[in-house]
């Protein structure tokens, strides 16, 4: 499979919360993490989302926003990866955004060169990849 997306994560289902019209998926990855999608419960019934299933799990990385400086800082998006910007890309109107992981995996994010500079972004510096449940889409191999 060959797929525009940035970000591909390989993981596992560990929980799925069915709802009325949508389920929440659990997708843990390796060294611990866990990424939450919202998927429709047709999705689910289609793809066999079940727990212990290997996933793929995809993120753009223009639906991943970075946050510095986060510590007591509360949000409505379910994911966040805290790690470190260990590579910055910079054009003259976007800049790509690599945030390494404790697990070692790797981040993508795509953020206006004025917000790379506004948040005083360089390598080393710590850093969250955050988005949102449904920004995530489930992929599993056919």
């Amino acid at each position: 499979m060959k797929i525009s997306a940035r970000n591909v994560f390989d993981g596992s289902i560990e929980a799925v919360k069915p709802g009325a019209i949508n389920s929440e998926v659990d997708v843990a990855l390796p060294g611990g993490l866990k990424i939450v999608a919202t998927v429709t419960n047709d999705s689910v019934a289609e793809l066999g989302l079940v727990a212990g299933k290997a996933v793929k799990a995809l993120v753009k990385a223009s639906s991943v926003l970075v946050l510095t400086d986060g510590a007591g800082v509360k949000l409505s998006a379910r994911n966040r990866l805290e790690g470190t910007v260990t590579s910055l890309t910079e054009g003259p109107v976007s800049t790509e955004v690599a945030i390494g992981l404790p697990n070692g995996l790797t981040v993508f994010a795509t953020i206006t060169r004025d917000g790379a500079t506004a948040l005083g972004l360089k390598v080393g510096v710590p850093a969250a990849a955050v988005f949102k449940a449904p920004s995530v889409i489930i992929g599993v191999a056919a």
